[in-house]
């Protein structure tokens, strides 16, 4: 019987060759490709204290992983368009924005040889239009065995669980029905998109759940 996974890895590699990543992991949104990003720089301990910083209007899940990781953040009056970084890492929240050599782009106007993490959003009303769903695009090999084993349940890719060590993990695994509605939309997007306009975002700062 054929692998029904293989889609993801298909489209997986549709996505590197699209925005230039070097390593692209398909989630369930983009919410969760925050969250694993994070809980990576958590684990691998590449940041210890402080606090993130990020726009005051922005999407409120993106403040709920930071806490929900456990860390702390603060909201300023950012302003921004397409896509953002959740200060001082190297996260880049690109909800609204999905268009060719992104990655590169971005890792190309950087003179560090640092590691990159940006977090996109297919779900209907983002570029793609897919049903639901995010990617993870990057250039650390080590963080790409992570994400690979926890976003399903800590489980070693086409290992049963009887013959795995699993770690403790997550269901974030994007479906294959997604990713292969993901291919063939990928298949007739233009080269270039426009980054979406920002949405009618509400100053976060003002709300109870985050102050």
């Amino acid at each position: 019987m054929k692998n029904p996974y293989q889609v993801i890895k298909d489209f997986e590699e549709s996505v590197a060759e699209y925005t230039g990543a070097p390593h692209v992991v398909a989630v369930s949104s983009c919410t969760n490709a925050l969250f694993l990003c994070l809980m990576w720089a958590k684990v691998a301990k590449i940041i210890t204290g402080g606090k993130f910083v990020i726009p005051k209007r922005t999407y409120l899940s993106v403040p709920q992983q930071i806490k929900l990781v456990g860390f702390e953040f603060v909201f300023k009056d950012i302003e921004w368009k397409g896509m953002y970084p959740l200060s001082p890492l190297n996260i880049y929240d690109c909800a609204r924005r999905f268009t060719s050599n992104m990655f590169k782009d971005l890792y190309n106007s950087n003179t560090l040889d640092n590691h990159y993490f940006m977090c996109t959003s297919h779900h209907w009303a983002k570029i793609l239009g897919i049903e639901r769903g995010g990617c993870i695009l990057h250039n650390d090999p080590e963080s790409d065995k992570w994400f690979r084993k926890v976003r399903h349940h800590g489980r070693s890719e086409g290992v049963h669980p009887r013959d795995d060590q699993p770690i403790i993990g997550y269901d974030m695994l994007m479906l294959p029905s997604v990713a292969a509605n993901g291919l063939v939309r990928l298949s007739h997007l233009p080269k270039h998109n426009p980054d979406l306009p920002n949405d009618d975002y509400p100053d976060l700062s003002q709300m109870e759940i985050f102050k």
